[in-house]
């Protein structure tokens, strides 16, 4: 049956269709704010997955180019790999909504979102994340919900709720934060440098926000929403963990975890295992969830430890940070580099330089194509922690990964008027064991000082952990959380920024909700933590940006023409400018307003080519003194060149100060001559005198 419900959203009407379209799904949302309409879809299969250990949740954001009005390029003219943005996306519905599943549910679950019109002052991202949360909450599949996500943007220290995408682009913030009823989910923040009580400020209004639409949720789950579907759970049998805890008392466990080598770990865990697998060897039901059981008996123990005994496993204290390691240089001939170590995670970050043309260009759902001059790239190859996968390029955490560092610097990048260059930074994971992406911010940091990229301010990132117990108040907050910490607790809370404030936030978690409390103090201590790293381990390595770029890089010059002398600079058929390029091998990119890049490695090189510009697009003005080259002899004068395009004529009375007979007698072809400009003469035509110039 067909039910379409509303609500005034941040100025908006935003008005959901259930029972409209895709019928067959287990649960749709048809959704419209604006004219941005997306078709959101939950959908379970019957059975649990065999085999699986994980809840296998899959969430896609599918950018389709209609929607703008827009045909694909490429040969293929249809949509093909999900884009970068889409990956994010679909990370940013997924965080949020995975632990409010049932943690014994193993059913594959698809939650798929399909842009089918864009109004640019309504966001698809925003549509999807609710829609993905209402139409999983009136579908039959368990969960937990509802929930509810607010973005929001600044404008001149202004909040502003849901922002239209210019104002997303172009604020001094972008925040994404997720609710429930009672607690915050999921926060995902970029910033300019924004102060910590402020962020506080702007991530509590979103939550506010966010009860007036589970409200409106609800009621749309009170009319159409579906009864909950039974399903097979497999939790782990409790006979299992009292048999495993008769042959590995806890006290046993305590020691096999408590170390901060991780191949020590594992080395203990894999002695444990086989142990069990000895003992249960005739149990084939036990044996297929023994895995499973010894990680949970693990994640007890560690939780215990931590939240009891206030023990970590690697010693540390509740508020310390591993040890601290960084180095610029350790990489010849690139154009900066550096390596930043925290115990058992090690990245190395490599930066390149180049022309502004090779930027990135990026073709979205978007009225232009847009162009991104930052570039910052995460690899986590599997030798990284000990094993032996192929690589098959960057995976959604990739990404997701590259992305929150690249959002970590852009606030104290140069801008293109101070610093006309494209950036790449790519970061290579050679060690993890925790927080790569926090690494990855301050290696690539240091590498872009090293490089010589004049940034405004020093970025470094920390994460924090968290361990919760029976109440809202029994909590333990970890620095710096190691891969175990990690993977047993119930928080990775990451925050970037310098000393003055953040640049940016992604906060994941496996519960149902922080308290005001939790996101306060993590804050606080990743700003403390994020100091001290500054202060004690990347200063020493490099205290600011060098003042000049490295030998290597290329090097660029900018100078401003008139924008209609470039056509003169050009030439037809771009004659002018290639002729520029093949004599001084420099690269030279000119922007519709007139902004001319010259780019090099020989700086004599670029000179002259800057000079060739300067000539061509200055008119010629009587007692201009030039200097040219012979090109044309004639019997009444020669043709000198001044610039690739730019010529004038010496006639033969103004060669040289005795009379002339033949101009072969005083010119050659290739002569280097240096010129006085005469003006006009009375046919209107500028013309050149060497004789005046001596």
């Amino acid at each position: 049956m067909y039910k379409s419900f509303s609500m005034e959203l941040a100025g908006r009407t935003l008005t959901v269709d259930v029972g409209r379209v895709a019928k067959q799904a287990n649960g749709a949302a048809f959704m419209h704010y604006g004219d941005t309409t997306v078709l959101s879809t939950a959908t379970a299969s019957d059975k649990p997955r065999e085999g699986v250990d994980f809840f296998p949740l899959s969430v896609e954001f599918e950018e389709k180019m209609y929607s703008v009005g827009k045909i694909p390029g490429g040969f293929n003219k249809r949509e093909g790999k999900a884009s970068e943005n889409s990956v994010l996306t679909a990370r940013v519905i997924d965080r949020p909504m995975r632990p409010l599943f049932p943690k014994d549910y193993r059913n594959d679950v698809s939650l798929n979102n399909l842009v089918m019109s864009v109004d640019p002052e309504c966001r698809p991202e925003l549509v999807a994340m609710l829609g993905s949360a209402i139409s999983t909450c009136i579908s039959d599949i368990p969960f937990d919900g509802p929930c509810a996500m607010t973005q929001v943007g600044m404008v001149d220290g202004e909040f502003v709720v849901n922002p239209s995408q210019a104002v997303w682009d172009n604020g001094d913030l972008q925040l994404t934060v997720a609710s429930t009823k009672q607690k915050v989910i999921m926060i995902e923040a970029g910033a300019n440098i924004i102060p910590e009580a402020k962020m506080i400020e702007a991530i509590y209004m979103a939550h506010d926000i966010n009860q007036t639409i589970i409200e409106f949720i609800e009621k749309i789950v009170a009319e159409v929403g579906k009864e909950k579907h039974t399903y097979e759970s497999c939790a782990i049998p409790e006979e299992l963990f009292a048999a495993i805890k008769e042959i590995v008392p806890p006290a046993e466990m305590e020691v096999a975890v408590f170390t901060d080598d991780k191949q020590t770990r594992e080395a203990n865990i894999k002695e444990i295992t086989e142990k069990l697998e000895e003992a249960f060897a005739d149990n084939e039901e036990w044996l297929a969830v023994l895995g499973e059981a010894i990680y949970q008996y693990q994640k007890k123990t560690v939780r215990k430890m931590i939240l009891k005994d206030h023990k970590r496993p690697d010693g540390r204290a509740l508020d310390q940070i591993r040890p601290l390691a960084a180095e610029v240089d350790i990489v010849p001939r690139v154009h900066g580099s550096a390596m930043f170590t925290r115990g058992q995670t090690q990245i190395c970050n490599v930066c390149t330089l180049a022309p502004l043309s090779e930027a990135q260009k990026i073709d979205g759902l978007d009225e232009n194509v847009k162009t991104k001059r930052y570039m910052h790239h995460y690899n986590f190859p599997s030798y990284s922690v000990g094993e032996t996968k192929p690589s098959r390029g960057p995976g959604r955490r990739e990404i997701g990964h590259g992305a929150l560092a690249e959002k970590a610097l852009m606030p104290v990048l140069p801008s293109e008027e101070e610093f006309p260059y494209a950036i790449r930074t790519v970061s290579e994971t050679f060690e993890s064991n925790g927080s790569t992406s926090m690494a990855s911010t301050c290696s690539s940091c240091m590498s872009l000082m090293a490089a010589g990229v004049p940034i405004k301010s020093m970025v470094a990132g920390i994460s924090c952990g968290l361990v919760t117990g029976e109440t809202d108040d029994d909590y333990v907050l970890l620095t710096d959380i190691q891969g175990l910490e990690d993977f047993f607790g119930d928080m990775d809370f990451k925050v970037t920024g310098t000393t003055e404030g953040i640049t940016a936030i992604q906060m994941d978690i496996k519960i149902h909700g922080l308290t005001r409390d939790i996101v306060e103090g993590a804050i606080a201590r990743t700003r403390e933590a994020r100091l001290f790293i500054m202060d004690t381990c990347m200063k020493p390595a490099i205290a600011e940006p060098r003042k000049e770029v490295n030998a290597y890089a290329p090097k660029i010059e900018t100078i401003q023409i008139n924008p209609d002398k470039i056509g003169d600079v050009v030439g037809k058929s771009g004659k002018v400018i290639n002729a520029i390029i093949e004599e001084t091998g420099v690269k030279i990119d000119i922007s519709d307003e007139g902004m001319v890049s010259v780019c090099g490695v020989d700086k004599d090189m670029i000179d002259k080519a800057l000079k060739y510009i300067k000539t061509i697009v200055t008119d010629f003005e009587e007692g201009m003194i030039l200097e040219g080259t012979v090109v044309s002899i004639k019997e009444f004068g020669a043709f000198i060149e001044f610039a690739p395009g730019k010529e004038g004529m010496v006639h033969i009375s103004k060669i040289a100060k005795e009379r002339v007979e033949h101009v072969e007698d005083y010119l050659t072809l290739g002569d280097k001559v240096k010129c006085k400009c005469l003006g006009k003469d009375k046919m209107g035509r500028i013309s050149f005198s060497i004789k005046d110039a001596q």
